[in-house]
C-alpha cells in the first residue's frame, strides 16, 4: 500500500504564475509497436494513442503522452484515492498486454511528480532553464516534449491556455520546484 507524501509543501504563486503538484493521478508507461498491441490498447483506453511525435491524446478520463515511436505515459485526468497504488487499468493492461507478449505495461505513478504550471510568463521560465525552443510549442495545444529543465529530464505537456503540466521524477521534484520558485520570483 502507498504510503504517499507529497514532494512539495505549498504552492508558488509569483508575478502570475502558479505552480502546484496535482497529486495522485495514475501514470503508466506503455511500450509495444505490434498491431494487436495497438488495437487490445485502443479497445481497453476507448481512444488512439498519438503516432505523431511530440503529440498527445486526450479523452474524458485519460491522458495519452508521446514520448517515442513505441512509448506512451498514460496520465488519469482526475485525481485517484491516495491510500492505494493499484490501478484497476494497470491491472487489465498487464493482462492484456504485457502477459501475451504484445507490449510492456509498467506503473510509475510513484516515480514521476505532476506539477501543473499555469500564467503567461511560464515559457520565459522554461526557456531560462532548458534548451528546447518553445516559441512553436507554446502555440499547439496537446503539443508534449521531453527536454531538459535545469539540467533536469523533464516531461511538459501543453494543456492549452497557458497551462503545462510538468512531469518530473520524484528525487528531483523538491530540486526543480525550488529553481522554479526562484525563477518566478525574478520576473
Amino acid at each position: 500500500m502507498l504510503n504517499y507524501k507529497t514532494a512539495t509543501n505549498e504552492e508558488i504563486n509569483y508575478n502570475g504564475v502558479v505552480v502546484k503538484e496535482i497529486s495522485p493521478t495514475m501514470k503508466l508507461n506503455l511500450r509495444g509497436k505490434k498491431r494487436e498491441f495497438f488495437t487490445n490498447i485502443g479497445k481497453n483506453l476507448n481512444m488512439l494513442l498519438p503516432t505523431e511525435a511530440n503529440t498527445s491524446t486526450i479523452s474524458d478520463k485519460l491522458t495519452a503522452i508521446w514520448l517515442s515511436p513505441d512509448e506512451w505515459m498514460i496520465v488519469t485526468n482526475d485525481e485517484v484515492k491516495k491510500d492505494t497504488n493499484e490501478y484497476q487499468l494497470h491491472e487489465i493492461l498487464f493482462n492484456d498486454i504485457s502477459k501475451s507478449c504484445l507490449g510492456a505495461i509498467i506503473d510509475v505513478t510513484d516515480q514521476f511528480v505532476q506539477l501543473e504550471i499555469k500564467g503567461k510568463n511560464i515559457y520565459e521560465i522554461f526557456s531560462a532553464g532548458s534548451p528546447f525552443n518553445f516559441s512553436e510549442f507554446k502555440d499547439k495545444k496537446g503539443s508534449s516534449v521531453q527536454t531538459i529543465l535545469n539540467h533536469i529530464d523533464v516531461i511538459v505537456h501543453n494543456k492549452g491556455d497557458q497551462i503545462v503540466n510538468l512531469f518530473v521524477r520524484r528525487s528531483f521534484a523538491q530540486h526543480l520546484w525550488s529553481w522554479i520558485n526562484d525563477s518566478a520570483s525574478r520576473l
